[in-house]
């Protein structure tokens, strides 16, 4: 096996194994090797932020929240509080509604923590519903207190956990059947579990289990085309062949719809690795109803139900595309707007854009939410912000950066005695070695096509956990090393001290 070294390293060794391959169809480009390895970026400055992110004629947006370390998938309470899921922190946290009037959230909570990396959320009869990598649960919520009461019921158990997508998306239907996404465990594959890269669907205790559609290798995002019952899911293409194919997908998913992954691609495109000898699969495969850029990474989709939107947008659908990571050109990074016409066709155009620009990236749209405040929310989990867009009327005051004039960070080593420390770091620096993360942080022996990351003030944003958390489950498309969490805990440590 070739040995191959992706540009990408944390943690190098940690986060990729160091031991893979690198087709010369691959690019990895910075800066976003640092959200793939988990570390954040500040917010942009309000005004760099109302400088470069446009909207259309009539809308403006703002920043509204900071300092939400990886904020995932939005929902909305019945009180107009927004929950925010944070994966890697294992957390929800609830931002209160703006009941003052100055634009920001009137404060925030930990709702719950200690969870498996928990992603989608929804409500159903006084529950809240959390999907976690490996599992459903649900808790009693009181809107009106904003809180939550008794155990933590997990109702579905034994979902395929890890890989390379680990993130489970749940939303309850107008059918009222609970439905979750699981992505696929790999890039392209043939699945042992049937359960892997589809849609499945359960009774809201757990029961009556389902898998409501096949084929769809990351369907991270769905919703229900109001004034329908017409379901649609995004879809993110395959990687590795190349910067312009295949397409990211909007599905219209049918119960036991097939979609095509691993054996087609786009519109029945035979998959080079894994179409041969599946041609009657492919040709059953249900075409996408739209196709986005190659490698955008369609993520959250809300259709807007307001009618208070101008007349193109009512009934519109906003995607967030969360940018390319293995595109020589970046593409993607910003929301879109899809509008239906005769026939099903299908038009997209930017809804908010310029979060790159010229490969200047300051943020990575995740989810989009519709408030009940009649704003538009938007996550954004590179720099753990989220945004408010309004129409016809100025937007809000952005929100200012996390520790602005705080006095520098603590020591996140000082805890540790001077001998302690000592035998830490050289045991985090034979690890270093061991994975060749210098390739990729020093530029020692770089391979050519690998991009240098050097690895800068990790002490001001980073405790010991904080680094052990992501090394326990490195965000995809990067497989976790198998480490114990001492060995976890000595690299952080040595990183700590090295790249203070």
């Amino acid at each position: 096996m070739r040995r191959l070294v992706i540009g990408v390293a944390i943690l190098a060794g940690a986060a990729l194994g160091a031991s893979c391959l690198w087709p010369e169809r691959l690019a990895v480009n910075a800066p976003l090797l640092r959200p793939l390895l988990g570390l954040a970026t500040d917010p942009p400055r309000p005004s760099e932020f109302q400088r470069r992110v446009r909207v259309p004629e009539g809308f403006s947006i703002a920043v509204w929240a900071t300092g939400l370390e990886n904020a995932r998938f939005l929902r909305f309470s019945a009180a107009g509080d927004l929950l925010v899921s944070q994966p890697r922190a294992g957390r929800v946290t609830l931002l209160e509604r703006d009941a003052d009037g100055d634009g920001l959230p009137d404060g925030r909570r930990v709702l719950l923590e200690g969870l498996n990396r928990p992603h989608g959320m929804d409500f159903h009869d006084g529950w809240l519903y959390v999907a976690e990598t490996d599992a459903v649960g649900r808790i009693r919520f009181d809107p009106a207190a904003r809180s939550v009461s008794g155990a933590f019921e997990r109702v579905v158990t034994g979902l395929p956990g890890g890989g390379n997508h680990r993130t489970r998306t749940l939303r309850f239907g107008p059918d009222g059947w609970m439905y979750v996404s699981v992505g696929s465990s790999c890039n392209v594959c043939q699945e042992d579990d049937p359960r892997r890269a589809a849609l499945l669907r359960f009774q809201p205790d757990g029961s009556g289990f389902e898998i409501h559609a096949t084929g769809l290798r990351n369907a991270v995002g769905f919703d229900w085309r109001p004034g329908t019952d017409e379901l649609y899911a995004t879809d993110n293409g395959r990687d590795l062949l190349g910067n312009d194919f295949p397409p990211c997908e909007l599905n219209r998913i049918e119960r036991g719809g097939f979609y095509g992954w691993p054996y087609a691609n786009g519109n029945k495109v035979p998959d080079p690795d894994q179409g041969e000898g599946h041609e009657a699969k492919i040709r059953e495969s249900l075409a996408p109803a739209h196709g986005f850029g190659a490698h955008t990474a369609p993520l959250g989709i809300t259709f807007l139900r307001g009618a208070h939107w101008p007349p193109a947008y009512r009934g519109a659908a906003l995607v967030a595309l969360h940018g390319s990571w293995n595109r020589s050109e970046k593409q993607g990074y910003e929301v879109v707007s899809l509008h239906w016409g005769g026939r099903g066709t299908i038009r997209e155009q930017p809804f908010a854009s310029g979060f790159e620009v010229d490969d200047d990236v300051i943020g990575r749209p995740v989810d989009v939410a519709e408030g009940p405040d009649g704003a538009i929310y938007i996550s954004d989990d590179y720099a753990g912000s989220i945004y408010r867009v309004v129409h016809g009327r100025a937007g809000a005051g952005a929100a200012p950066a996390p520790g602005a004039g705080a006095p520098a960070p603590a020591d996140p080593l000082a805890a540790l005695g001077p001998a302690e420390r000592e035998a830490r770091v050289a045991r985090g620096r034979a690890l270093w070695d061991r994975y060749f993360c210098a390739q990729c942080h020093e530029g020692l022996r770089a391979q050519e096509g690998v991009i240098v990351v050097p690895l800068q003030r990790l002490s001001e944003r980073y405790a010991i956990e904080d680094l052990v958390r992501f090394l326990r489950a490195p965000t995809p498309p990067m497989p976790a090393l198998d480490l114990g969490d001492q060995e976890r805990r000595d690299l952080a440590v040595y990183l700590l001290a090295a790249h203070p």
